[in-house]
């Protein structure tokens, strides 16, 4: 249990804070004094709660499956070739800021969820792909040998052989992808993607710092609880 302290007190807190966020008015009055306002509540924090998580989920779920997918198949001898053509895109799609993705695919998809989710999968592509490549060919070519030795078929020696053993690597560029997405994904409050950068947006566009600092805040306490679940799976 003890293992599982540093989640449970991180999520414990964000729970607190998104339940309990009116009960620290006071604090937020120190922070904007002349403000009639100093607590968001255009929107419930349990909700946009959700909402954040759910657009991060999404993206991620489609990064890891593009990313590992990909990673795996120009490892193969048939996809070598086209090794360097997926990194340079992997990395294009980091190195191209979330805010231009935004910009290019609202006039083609519209307002809402969409525009963020694909500008969070294209963000998070770079460490899934780079550490799958890395956890793949960073294994010891005596070991496949010996998988071949024993009369294991190729895809017999990537799911039970490559896949385990490049798993640690693996995983580590998943728990960054999704760590550095979670604070991303507030951009989506700019496209009418309703999350928990809804309260840093208001708080920027009406000059009240106490929105920003609640929306910092949890997003802060999210990031920490994902990141702390991801460092008791790492093995």
């Amino acid at each position: 249990m003890r293992e599982w302290r540093a989640p449970l007190v991180w999520g414990g807190l964000l729970i607190a804070f998104c339940l309990a966020m009116g009960e620290l008015e006071p604090f937020y009055r120190l922070i904007e004094p002349d403000s009639r306002r100093v607590i968001y509540d255009r929107a419930d924090f349990l909700t946009l709660l959700w909402r954040h998580l759910t657009v991060v989920g999404i993206a991620s779920f489609f990064a890891i499956m593009i990313g590992v997918t990909a990673a795996v198949l120009v490892t193969r001898p048939a996809g070598r070739d086209f090794l360097p053509l997926v990194a340079q895109l992997a990395s294009m799609g980091q190195t191209f800021p979330p805010v231009a993705v935004l910009a290019l695919a609202v006039p083609v998809l519209g307002f809402g969820g969409v525009p963020i989710v694909v500008a969070l999968l294209l963000y998070g592509l770079l460490p899934i792909v780079r550490n799958t490549l890395a956890g793949l060919e960073g294994i010891d070519a005596s070991v496949l040998e010996s998988a071949r030795g024993m009369g294991m078929g190729r895809m017999q020696i990537l799911a039970q052989v490559e896949l385990p053993l490049a798993f640690p690597v693996i995983l580590a560029g998943i728990r960054t992808s999704v760590t550095v997405n979670i604070a991303t994904a507030a951009l989506g409050a700019t496209v009418g993607a309703s999350n928990l950068g809804d309260p840093i947006i208001s708080g920027i566009v009406n000059a009240n710092t106490a929105y920003v600092v609640q929306g910092a805040l949890l997003i802060g306490l999210l990031a920490l609880t994902v990141d702390s679940l991801f460092a008791r799976l790492q093995p």
